[in-house]
């Protein structure tokens, strides 16, 4: 079940809202953790086991945890941590990585070793990072232990952010999962959050991203330079509808039942270097991994070549953790060669460029990137990289360019302005301008989300095309 659907959006979620607000506050976890499985086992019924299993495991060591520093055991909390760890990574790695080592050893050693064909379950890489990071914060004393089990499978469970994020840290939610407060105002925000979220997923997400599956059908050997400029901006845009779009969605959830999730996405595409764009883009991520990772490896506390040394160590993490092919591996080395050489010289050389030379070069890089992303075949995305810089020896242009060029350049026009901050500063714009008339902007913007919401409807009832990508991290 996807918050994009139909199902969700006219059966599941208004029974939930309906469920959640008629019981006591003391019965809403239940509420929450019931209808959260629900919602999971709707597609993975049988790993519904695994993410309780997960809950359990998580909920006992922080447990152990804290009862060893307690007694002043620090070696016991210490080792009750290295057991949380080993275990979800185990879990992770077995599920997600599984076949992924068999394909390779066979390869390497010329083996036969029968692959395990394991439905990878949904939502693992997300959950996991959220439970293994509780043990560690209860050990770091930078959260309290949960000692209620049905909090805590809330917090593991929570529907909003279970599939696909944010990345919610346990010490983010923890007061909340005990005493939260819902209210008129809070619900209403939660709306167009959603709301704002569902257009992005729908209407601009789905849209462009039938181009760039179109174009990614076809023979790259064979591919005109400006169809594959055209698909790869295709897809740029796309994975980054889909997932802010969806993260919007969370968070407005969220806010529907009382939580605060922290912000994931912050307009990256207007970033002028490659720093700058990992501070804005996948945020919950890059701060689980600097927290978890990168700062326990020594952060740059030990010298510029131990700083780089744990650059790359995180950025082959980040890469594999989106997927056990050799592509996310080498999308996340490229990505780490970038940091480093910007941390080395190259962002003291970029502050001093007009910001648009920035803006150009960073954006140059990361639609680079995006064509190893896209493709789980690393000799693919490498051969369609070829196609955008002519290196087959194809054409420039042919009809079939020109057609999806004109065909779209308003739909391109759109999104790129949506991806800017430039709609959120006009509407402060118009609030301020109303100022004296403050139910003007409110009624304006009650109806363009209605319009949104609608049109997002029609399209659900219409079109078979609603896929979203992060579901196979």
């Amino acid at each position: 079940m996807v918050f994009s659907s139909l199902l969700f959006l006219f059966y599941f979620l208004p029974v939930v809202l309906l469920l959640y607000f008629i019981v006591p506050k003391k019965w809403r976890n239940l509420v929450l953790f019931v209808s959260s499985l629900f919602f999971y086992a709707w597609g993975e019924p049988i790993y519904v086991v695994i993410m309780l299993f997960s809950t359990v495991v998580d909920y006992t060591h922080g447990w152990m945890v804290d009862n060893a520093l307690k007694n002043g055991h620090r070696r016991k909390a210490k080792a009750a941590v290295v057991s949380s760890v080993v275990i979800n990574l185990a879990i992770l790695g077995f599920f997600k990585y599984g076949d992924f080592l068999i394909q390779n050893v066979n390869s390497v050693f010329g083996l036969g070793i029968p692959l395990m064909n394991l439905t990878l379950p949904i939502g693992i890489s997300f959950y996991t990072f959220q439970t293994m990071s509780y043990s560690i914060d209860v050990y770091r004393r930078e959260a309290k232990v949960q000692k209620n089990i049905l909090d805590f499978g809330t917090y593991v469970t929570l529907f909003p952010q279970l599939i696909a994020g944010p990345i919610v840290r346990y010490q983010t939610v923890a007061d909340e999962l005990g005493s939260r407060r819902e209210s008129f105002d809070e619900f209403g925000s939660g709306v167009k959050r959603f709301v704002t979220g569902l257009g992005k997923k729908v209407l601009l997400a789905n849209t462009i991203g039938q181009v760039f599956t179109l174009v990614s059908a076809q023979d790259t050997a064979a591919m005109p330079v400006l169809t594959a400029w055209i698909g790869i901006l295709a897809y740029t845009f796309q994975i980054y509808f889909d997932f802010s779009g969806y993260s919007d969605m969370a968070i407005g959830l969220g806010r529907m039942f009382g939580f605060h999730f922290l912000e994931n996405f912050d307009y990256p595409y207007m970033s002028k270097s490659i720093t700058e764009f990992w501070r804005r883009w996948h945020i919950s991520l890059g701060t689980w991994f600097r927290e978890y990772v990168y700062i326990p490896l020594g952060g740059n506390r030990k010298g510029p070549w131990r700083q780089i040394i744990n650059i790359m160590i995180v950025w082959l993490l980040t890469g594999f953790w989106h997927g056990a092919s050799w592509n996310f591996a080498l999308w996340g080395v490229y990505f780490g060669i970038l940091l480093m050489f910007e941390k080395l010289f190259l962002l003291k050389f970029l502050k001093k460029l007009p910001g648009i030379v920035g803006h150009i070069y960073t954006m140059f890089l990361v639609i680079l990137s995006w064509a190893i992303f896209a493709f789980d075949s690393l000799p693919q995305g490498l051969s369609f990289i070829g196609a955008m810089f002519g290196l087959h020896g194809s054409s420039f242009m042919d009809s079939q360019s020109v057609y999806l060029l004109y065909t779209n350049l308003i739909l391109f026009a759109i999104l790129i302005v949506a991806s800017t901050n430039y709609p959120q500063r006009w509407l402060r714009w118009c609030s301020e301008k109303f100022s004296k008339r403050p139910a003007l902007p409110g009624a304006m913007q009650g109806v363009l989300l209605c319009a949104v919401f609608f049109v997002c409807i029609a399209f659900l009832v219409d079109a078979s095309y609603n896929p979203f990508l992060y579901f196979r991290f």
